[in-house]
C-alpha cells in the first residue's frame, strides 16, 4: 500500500484525537462554583478510576501469559501486535472515563444555567470517549500495519483488544448492577428513599457504576468492534483486491472520523428544545455525509460504485436497529407502556411483559442484519459484509459520543440530588438523563448490529485463512462444534448473571447493616460507609470476571485442537447466531423495564410509592443484568471467539 495512503489514514486518527484534547481542554475550563458538587464528582472520580487500575492491573498476567504463548506457538508479530491491541483499548478507555467522571458535576453545576450549557458539557465529555476510541483504534492499526505489511499479522491487534472488552464489559457490568441492585432494592423499597439519595450507603458505588460500566465497558466494547472490522476487511480484501482492498477500510474510517467530527458541530440546542432531537440530528449528519462521501471514494478508488451499496447497507441497517431498539425500549411508545400497566397486576406479570417483549424485539434487528448481509454479498462477496460492518462502524466517533453522555447526564442528576442543588436543576438533569437513556439503548442497538457483521466478517476471514470453503452439515464434528457453539452464550450469560447475583447480595447485607448499624444515616446526620460499598463492588467483579472471560478465549482453541478447523467453524456459526439473539432479547428487556419503572415515577398508574411502582423496580432490578452485563458482553464474545480462531488458525 502506498505509505501516502497510511499517512492521511494515521492525520485522521491524529484529527480525533486533537478534537479529543480540545474537547477535554472545555471540559476542564468549566468552573463549578458548588464545593460539595467538586467534592461528590471527585469522590466518583476517584473510585471509578481506582476501578479501572485494579483490573488493568489484574488483567497484565493473562496479556502476559497469552503473548508468550502467541510469540512461541504463532510467531512475534502477532504477540507484538496483541500487547498493542490491549495497551490501545486500556489507553482509550482510561481517557475517555477520566475525563468524563470529570463532567458530571460540572454537567449538574452547568443544568443551573439552563438546559443547553449543561447539554454542551455533557456530550463534550462523551465526545472525548467518542473521539479517543476512534483516534487511538485507527492510529494503532496504521502503525502495526506500517511495521508487517500484512493484514494477517497484526489480527493480534484485534485479539488483545477484544480480551481487553470483554473482562472491562464483564468486570464492569458485574460493579455496576451490584450497586444499582444493592441501591434500589434496600434504598427504593425497602427503606422508601429517593433515587441517588445521600442516605444510601449504595449511591456512590451506584455513580461509580454507571461509569465503568457504560463508558469503560461500551468504549471497549465498540473499540474492539471498530478495529477488528477493519482489520477482517483488510484481511479479505487482500485476497480480493490485493492492496487496493486493504486500504478502502482504511479510508473509510477515515471518512467515518471526518464525518463524525462535521456532525458534532450540529449537536445544538436552543433553551427550552429538545435535548434528543439535537442529538439525534448530529449523528443523521454523521450518518448523511458518510454515505455521500463513501460514494464518492468507492468511485474514485474502483472506478465503480458496486461496493458503495456494501458500505450504505451497513450504515443504514445500524442507524435502523438503533431506531427499532428505541421503540422497544423508550417509554414513548408502546412496548413499554405494556410493561407499566402490566405493573397494576403486579411482580409476575411486569416480568412477563418485560419477557415478551424482550424476545419479540429480535425479530427486525435480525431481519435487518440478515439484509446486510444479503446485500453485502451481492456487492461485494465475503469482501462486502466486512465493508458493510466498517461502514456501520464507521461513525463510532459521533455514535459512542452520544452512548457516553448518558451516564455523564445521570451522573449529573445524582450528583445535583447528592448535593441538594434546586428542585429546577434537577428537573434539567433528569430531562438529560431521560435522553441519555434512549441513547444508551441506540447505543446497545449499534454494538450488537455491529458485532454480528463484524463476526461474520472475522468468520470469513478465518475461512479464508484455513482454506474452508464449505461448513458440512452433515460432517458429525461440524454438528458437535455448531452445537457448542450456540450453548456457549446461554452459558456465558447463566455465568454473569450469577456472578451479578452473588455481588448483589453482598451490597443488599452491606446496605441493610449500615442502616441498622450507623446512627443518624435515615435523619441525614451521619454518613454512611460509602467506600465500603465501592470495595464490595471492586472485589466482586475483579473475582467474577475471570471464569466467563477464559471461557471465551479457551473453547475455540480445544476445540480447533481436537476436533479441527471446520468443527471450529461450527462452532463460531452456532455462536454467532444464539449471541446475537441473545443479547438483543436481554438488551431490550432490560431497556424496556427499566423505561417502565421511570414511565410509572412520572405518575403514571399510580407513580411512586404505589404497588405497581414495587413490581416495576423488582423487573427493572431483574432487567439491570440483562441490559448491562450479559446482553452487552455477549457482543464481545462472539467476536473475541472468532478472532482468537481467526488469530490461531496456522495452528489448526
Amino acid at each position: 500500500m502506498d505509505t501516502q495512503i497510511l499517512m492521511i489514514v494515521g492525520g485522521a486518527g491524529l484529527l480525533a484525537l486533537v478534537y479529543a484534547v480540545i474537547a477535554t481542554g472545555r471540559v476542564r475550563a468549566f468552573e463549578v462554583a458548588n464545593e460539595k458538587v467538586v467534592e461528590l464528582s471527585t469522590i466518583i472520580q476517584k473510585g471509578a478510576m481506582t476501578f479501572l487500575a485494579r483490573e488493568y492491573k489484574a488483567l497484565v498476567p493473562f496479556v502476559v501469559v497469552v503473548a508468550l504463548l502467541l510469540g512461541w506457538k504463532i510467531n512475534m508479530a502477532s504477540s507484538v501486535s496483541f500487547i498493542f491491541g490491549a495497551l490501545c483499548s486500556g489507553l482509550a478507555g482510561y481517557v475517555g472515563m477520566k475525563v468524563a467522571t470529570g463532567a458530571n458535576g460540572k454537567t449538574a453545576f452547568a443544568a443551573s444555567e439552563g438546559v443547553n450549557p449543561a447539554l454542551r458539557i455533557a456530550f463534550m465529555g462523551g465526545t472525548v470517549m467518542g473521539m479517543s476510541v476512534v483516534g487511538i483504534g485507527l492510529l494503532g492499526i496504521v502503525i502495526s500495519y506500517f511495521m508487517y505489511r500484512d493484514p494477517s499479522l497484526i489480527t493480534g491487534f484485534g485479539f488483545g483488544a477484544s480480551s481487553i472488552a470483554l473482562f472491562a464489559r464483564v468486570g464492569g457490568g458485574i460493579y455496576t448492577k451490584a450497586a444499582d441492585v444493592g441501591a434500589d432494592l434496600v434504598g427504593k423499597v425497602e427503606a422508601g428513599i429517593p433515587e441517588d439519595d445521600p442516605r444510601n450507603p449504595a449511591v456512590i458505588a451506584d455513580n461509580v457504576g454507571d461509569n465503568v460500566g457504560d463508558i469503560a465497558g461500551m468504549g471497549a466494547d465498540l473499540f474492539e468492534s471498530y478495529v477488528n472490522s477493519i482489520i477482517a476487511a483488510m484481511a479479505i480484501g487482500l485476497v480480493a483486491f490485493g492492496d487496493l482492498g486493504v486500504a478502502y477500510p482504511l479510508l473509510l474510517a477515515t471518512l467515518g472520523i471526518v464525518s463524525a467530527v462535521i456532525g458534532t458541530f450540529f449537536v445544538r440546542v436552543k433553551e427550552g428544545g429538545d435535548p434528543q432531537l439535537a442529538l439525534r440530528v448530529g449523528t443523521m449528519v454523521t450518518g448523511a455525509f458518510m454515505i455521500v462521501g463513501s460514494f464518492f471514494l468507492t468511485k474514485s478508488l474502483f472506478d465503480d460504485g458496486t461496493l458503495f451499496f456494501a458500505v450504505a447497507s451497513g450504515v443504514a441497517v445500524g442507524v435502523l436497529i438503533g431506531i427499532v431498539t428505541e421503540i422497544y425500549t423508550s417509554a414513548g411508545y408502546s412496548p413499554v407502556k405494556q410493561i407499566a400497566q402490566s405493573s397494576e397486576t403486579g411482580t409476575a406479570t411486569n416480568i412477563l411483559a418485560g419477557l415478551g417483549v424482550g424476545m419479540k424485539s429480535t425479530a427486525v434487528p435480525v431481519l435487518l442484519i440478515c439484509g446486510a448481509i444479503l446485500v453485502g454479498v451481492k456487492f461485494g462477496g465475503l469482501y462486502g459484509i466486512a465493508c458493510a460492518a466498517v461502514g456501520m462502524l464507521s461513525i463510532t466517533g459521533m455514535s459512542l459520543s452520544v452512548d457516553a453522555y448518558g451516564p455523564i447526564s445521570d451522573n449529573a442528576g445524582g450528583i445535583a440530588e447528592m448535593s441538594h442543588m434546586p428542585p429546577e436543576v434537577r428537573k434539567i438533569t433528569d430531562k438529560l438523563d431521560a435522553v441519555g437513556n434512549t441513547t444508551a439503548a441506540i447505543g446497545k442497538g449499534l454494538a450488537i448490529g455491529s458485532a454480528a457483521l463484524t463476526a461474520l466478517a472475522l468468520f470469513a476471514a478465518y475461512a479464508t485463512a484455513v482454506g474452508v470453503d464449505v461448513i458440512d452439515l452433515n460432517n458429525p464434528k461440524v454438528m458437535v462444534g455448531l452445537f457448542v457453539g450456540g450453548m456457549l452464550p446461554f452459558l456465558f450469560s447463566a455465568m454473569t448473571i450469577q456472578a451479578v447475583g452473588r455481588a448483589a447480595s453482598k451490597m443488599i447485607d452491606e446496605v441493610r447493616r449500615q442502616f441498622r448499624e450507623v446512627p443518624g444515616i435515615m435523619e441525614g446526620t451521619g454518613r454512611p460507609e460509602y467506600e465500603r460499598c465501592v470495595d464490595i463492588s471492586t472485589a466482586a467483579s475483579l473475582k467474577e470476571m475471570v471464569v466467563p472471560g477464559l471461557l471465551a478465549v479457551i473453547t475455540p482453541v480445544l476445540v480447533g485442537l481436537f476436533l479441527g478447523a471446520e468443527a471450529l467453524g461450527g462452532l463460531l456459526g452456532g455462536s454467532i447466531v444464539t449471541g446475537v439473539m441473545m443479547a438483543i432479547f436481554m438488551s431490550n428487556a432490560g431497556g424496556a423495564w427499566d423505561n417502565a419503572k421511570k414511565f410509572i415515577e412520572e405518575g403514571h398508574h399510580g407513580g411512586k410509592g404505589s404497588e405497581p411502582h414495587a413490581a416495576a423496580v423488582v423487573g427493572d432490578t431483574v432487567g439491570d443484568p440483562f441490559k448491562d452485563t450479559a446482553g452487552p458482553s455477549l457482543n464481545i464474545l462472539i467476536k473475541l471467539m472468532s478472532v482468537v480462531a481467526l488469530v490461531l488458525a496456522p495452528l489448526f
